[in-house]
This record gives C-alpha cells, structure tokens and sequence, in this order.
C-alpha cells in the first residue's frame, strides 16, 4: 500500500504534520530537549570558572555526556517494554533535582571529581526528548498500521532541525544568563524547564501511542543492524566535533575576556543547521540516502577546515555559521537509515543509542579538547606559547575526516543491504 498524497510544498507539508500532532506537542517537545543542551554548556562554563581550569569543565561535561550515553538507551529499552510515560516522567523529575544539586554542590566548593561525579548522576537521567518524539512521529503518522513514509521524512526533519535548534537556543540562553548573571544560574533555569516541560512531554496523550511490547527487550547488539552500527559510529564522530567545538570556542572566548560569548558563538552552528535540516523534506527521492551520506559527510568536513585558520572571534562566528549547513542534513539521514533497518519494537533502544553516542562523542571531543587546550596554553615552540584553542580546533577537524570515511562505510552496507533485500523480493 503506498502513502497518501501529500501537498506540495514546504509550509504546507509541515501544516499538514502539525495538524496530525496538535501544537501542543510540537512546543513542548521542543522546550523539553533545550535543558540538555543548556546542561551542557552550562556545566562546562560553571565548572571551569569555578576550578579555573578547562580540564575539570571539560571532564564535568564530558562526564554528564558520557552518562547520558549510558542511561538513555537503558531509558530506551524500558520504553520499548513499558512505553515512555512512565520512564520519561521519572527522568524529567529526577534529572531536574540533581542539576539543582549540581549547582548546590558547585557553590560549595567541593573538589572537581565529586562536581564529576554529580554531572554525571544529572546525565545519566536527562531524556532524549528528539528521539523519544521521533518514536511517537512514527505513530503519528501511521494509519491502520501503514506508515505515511513522506509524511515520517518530514516529521524526522522538523525534529533534526529541532535537535539542531535546541544546540542554537541553549547554549545561547546558558551564555547570556552567565554574562548578565552566573552560570550557575544557567544550569538553574535547565533544571526548571525540564521539571515543567520534561514532565509535560511524559504526560502529552501521545505517549499513549507508544505503549510498548509487555515483553521483554532484546539485547541491543541483537537489534543492531551492520547499517545502523556505522551509522552510530558516524554519529560518535559528529559528537566529538560538538564537544572540540564547544571547548575551543570557551578558549578563544575566555582568551579575549567574553566568557559569556562562548555559547552565543557556539550556537552560530547551528544557525545554518536548522535551515538546512527544515529544508531537507523537500530533497527529491532519486537524491538517495547513500548519496545524501557521501555528500553530507565530505560537505561537512571542507566546511570543517577553515577552523585551523581561525584566531578571532569574528572568524570563528563565520566559520561556525557556515559550517552548520552539513551538520543537520547528515544526522537526520543518520536517523532516518536507522530507523529503515530496525525492527519497530526495538526502535526506543536503538534510537536512543543513536542519539546518546553523539553525547558520547561530544564527551571524547570535549575532553580531549580540553586537555590539548590545557597543554596548548603552557607549551612552547621556540620563543612563542603556542595557543590553547589550535589544539582543539584539530580535534573538530579530525573527527570530520573521520566521520566522512564511515559515512561512506553506511552508504556501502545500506546499499549492499538494499540490493539484497531487492533480490529477495524478486526471487519470492
């Protein structure tokens, strides 16, 4: 059976999705995922100016990162048993409580390794919001059983972009309460919108629509196809591209005494980002998925390159607004492969890894960044200290050369997988 019509034309296609959800549910599942993104960066600006030290905020981050890239795919399996009301309400309340406690604990000065340890309690509880939606976009849309294929691209779009915009608007929010107040009021204000809006997206009456098996879940290695295994390897690399970003953005700012600009220049990335990833639902279907990797993933890294030239603020603002145009289009691709070649009922494990290994890349990105920066800033070569954000920048510039080689390792499994597939339906 082949999808229903659907109008032509951007705007018209995205009034016919939200028709199908209702804002409510549009709005809130947008708010809900700003607290992880805040979080981040929040973290990262608080711990380093209270430690004095990149190496501890980068750890911090990295830590709450790393975290989430464990509990959200646990969180994950409990919904495809379960279904997502119940887990994601106990991860809004309990995520919220431990950032203030994060907060708490900061202010008291306690030594980094325990700010670590807090971090990564807060992590390990934040929800996926955009994947979780993603899973319910797949009800949605579906009528007596029968996906709306062209109706799920453009939900899968809308909620990249929303992904994307969540990375623009929190880490801008969390710079300009740390400029015009503290980052640790930064962190407040995540932990508040998630104890209302988490917690209003747990409750939404499209949870109902995903109720889970009842059954027991399968172990994630067994849900995970060859395709989707690259594809989150791609996605580990993107992260570690956010994550060295983020952290030599901090050191270029913290360098030129604007500590609160370093989340309004990192969320120039994902300027472009959003526009690109809303404007993918009108891509052509001849322009396929295996094509679409191979020229996302290399567009994305000759974007990438010109950060090693950097060494102003007004370079980097360019740099970064021109760059976000590959990032959203290769994740949503990412997510949309992934979704193809996974069983329904194993969709809230495997999505939400998918989704936690771009946070635990970011960790791996954040982490090592910090410490080149670190070493960047008391090293020499000969009579010059050599600069701390350089270091950091090659960190980005690396995982986009890497990421570019796996994107083309999906685009060969998918279509070797696509190919069979084809053969068998012939052969039947």
């Amino acid at each position: 059976m082949s999808d229903t019509s659907q109008p032509q034309g951007l705007i018209a296609q995205y009034r016919d999705l939200f028709t199908l959800s209702g804002t409510a549910f549009v709005v809130v599942g947008f708010i809900a995922r700003l607290p992880l993104a805040m979080a981040q960066m929040g973290t990262l600006l608080m711990i380093t100016a209270a430690t004095e030290s990149y190496t501890a905020g980068g750890t911090c981050a990295g830590a709450l990162a790393v975290a989430n890239a464990v509990g959200a795919p646990l969180a994950g399996a409990l919904t495809d048993r379960i279904g997502q009301r119940l887990v994601v309400l106990v991860q809004a309340l309990a995520s919220g409580l431990l950032l203030i406690t994060l907060v708490v604990l900061t202010h008291a000065d306690v030594a980094w390794p325990l700010l670590a340890l807090a971090s990564g309690a807060a992590g390990f509880f934040l929800p996926q919001i955009g994947t979780l939606a993603r899973i319910r976009w797949r009800e949605i849309v579906s009528s007596e059983g029968v996906i709306n294929r062209s109706r799920l691209n453009t939900a899968f779009s809308w909620e990249g972009a929303g992904d994307e915009a969540s990375f623009v608007a929190g880490p801008a929010i969390a710079g300009v309460v740390t400029a015009l107040v503290d980052a640790r009021v930064a962190v407040l204000v995540a932990a508040g919108l998630m104890l209302v809006f988490g917690v209003a997206f747990a409750l939404h009456p499209t949870a109902r629509l995903v109720a889970g098996t009842g059954g027991l879940a399968a172990r994630p290695g067994r849900a995970i196809t060859t395709v989707a295994g690259l594809a989150i390897i791609c996605q580990f690399l993107v992260g570690t591209m956010f994550g060295s970003i983020q952290t030599g953005t901090t050191v270029l700012a913290r360098s030129a005494g604007l500590d609160g600009m370093a989340g309004l220049l990192h969320s120039l990335l994902g300027v472009g980002s959003v526009i690109a990833g809303i404007t993918l639902a009108i891509l052509p279907e001849r322009f396929g998925y295996p094509a679409r990797l191979r020229v996302f993933s290399i567009v994305l890294f000759v974007l990438a390159t010109p950060l090693l030239a950097v060494h102003s603020l007004a370079g980097l603002a360019l740099v970064l607004a021109i760059m976000g145009f590959a990032i959203a289009p290769l994740m949503i691709t990412n997510f949309t492969v992934v979704e193809r070649v996974t069983l329904p009922t194993r969709l809230g494990v495997v999505m939400t890894i998918l989704a936690a290994t771009t946070g635990l890349g970011y960790a791996a990105g954040s982490s090592t960044a910090g410490r080149l920066a670190d070493w960047g800033l008391t090293a020499r070569l000969g009579d010059h200290v050599i600069g701390g954000y350089p270091p950091a920048f090659a960190v980005t510039i690396t995982g986009a050369l890497l990421a570019t080689a796996v994107a083309f390792a999906v685009a060969a499994a998918l279509t070797r997988r696509t190919t069979i597939e084809a053969n068998t339906g012939s052969a039947s």
